[in-house]
């Protein structure tokens, strides 16, 4: 049997964190679902914990000491994946903003296409994204260009936040190798996939910005994504990529 694992970071996230849970557990294909809670202060753990007396068996969590980071946690959710043998392991946001509906897509892209990482893609289909003010949309789009043009890796949508992965990949990769800690973190995923020559299928999806609670976005997460682009484009002239 597939075994699919679904890795949702939190923090501060009361407001979405029951519905996005019982959104995943209420599709046709089955999930497990493992949060990454922050130290969340509005009691995001608490609500977890109560439902995981819904959901003993297939609703993990694992508790961090403070706000360490996006790629700290995810990091630590694919090892956790990896040690517990998931077949594909998604990322996926706690808002709504990704629908839990496409984590099927995802999943047809890896089982069905052969993809080895699933992308998805807000760009890879003209500009798909719903209830962003123009200027984040033009700032993520010319993202994704700037780091196409240095990079030259062939994504439309390289920052973005829901994906698949084979475990095959996640293993090859040398996870406590990757530098990037904040969203530019999935730059950085995207890009080491893409040098070990594993196979990446973009995926259009519809991104729908929150309804509930607030942006992590800020100003440093920018900064963070052009010089460590840039950073990890000169690192990799003198890596190994041999699976």
């Amino acid at each position: 049997m597939i075994k699919n694992l679904v890795i949702i970071p939190t923090y501060n996230e009361k407001e979405n964190i029951e519905a996005i849970i019982s959104a995943v557990f209420e599709l046709p294909l089955s999930f497990e679902v493992l949060i990454i809670d922050d130290n969340s202060p509005d009691g995001t753990a608490s609500i977890i914990k109560r439902m995981q007396t819904i959901y003993p068996e297939t609703l993990h969590m694992i508790e961090r000491e403070g706000k360490l980071g996006l790629g700290t946690a995810y990091i630590t959710g694919f090892k956790w994946a990896i040690k517990n043998e998931y077949d594909y392991i998604f990322e996926m946001d706690a808002d709504f903003s990704h629908n839990p509906n496409d984590l099927i897509k995802l999943y047809d892209a890896c089982e069905k296409q052969n993809a080895d990482l699933a992308i998805g893609s807000r760009y890879i289909s003209g500009v798909n994204v719903v209830n962003w003010p123009m200027g984040r949309v033009l700032m993520s789009y010319f993202a994704s260009v700037y780091v196409r043009f240095v990079t030259r890796m062939r994504v439309m949508d390289t920052t973005a936040g829901f994906k698949c992965y084979r475990r095959k990949v996640l293993e090859t990769i040398k996870l406590d190798k990757i530098r990037l800690k904040g969203y530019a973190f999935q730059i950085e995923m995207k890009f080491t996939t893409w040098k070990y020559g594993f196979n990446v299928v973009e995926v259009p999806i519809i991104f729908t910005d929150r309804q509930e609670g607030n942006s992590k976005m800020s100003g440093g997460i920018f900064n963070e994504a052009v010089w460590g682009v840039i950073k990890m484009k000169i690192s990799s002239f003198f890596k190994k990529y041999e699976v």
